[in-house]
């Protein structure tokens, strides 16, 4: 008999298969074997057209984005050169001319 995959959202040992997914009953999360791979390979950062994102890539900014605590807006189509890939929610460190250094959400994002 295989082992099966524990749950990669809560940890339980307590999976099993249906079909070609696998499916926690704890928790009702269901991956493929392929996800599962992916996500032991490493985090990849993605934008919002699913191109991989990489340390010093260059993004065009996809939506107009209000920078919180000031009335500034970063517009669409803000060029930002050299970005930082880091771990959180916001997944892109970066400088942008004329507001400074900020993070961004690689989901309004596009590799330029």
């Amino acid at each position: 008999m295989s082992q099966l995959p524990s749950c990669p959202q809560c940890g339980s040992e307590y999976t099993y298969e249906d079909g070609i997914q696998f499916v926690c009953p704890e928790c009702a999360h269901e991956w493929t074997e392929a996800e599962a791979a992916a996500a032991e390979a490493g985090n990849v950062i993605r934008d919002a057209y699913g191109n991989e994102l990489q340390d010093g890539d260059s993004v065009t900014v996809i939506k107009d984005l209000k920078l919180k605590g000031s009335s500034s807006v970063v517009k669409v189509g803000t060029k930002v050169k050299s970005i930082r890939l880091v771990g959180g929610d916001h997944d892109i460190d970066c400088k942008i001319d004329g507001f400074g250094q900020m993070k961004l959400k690689s989901e309004f994002v596009k590799k330029a």
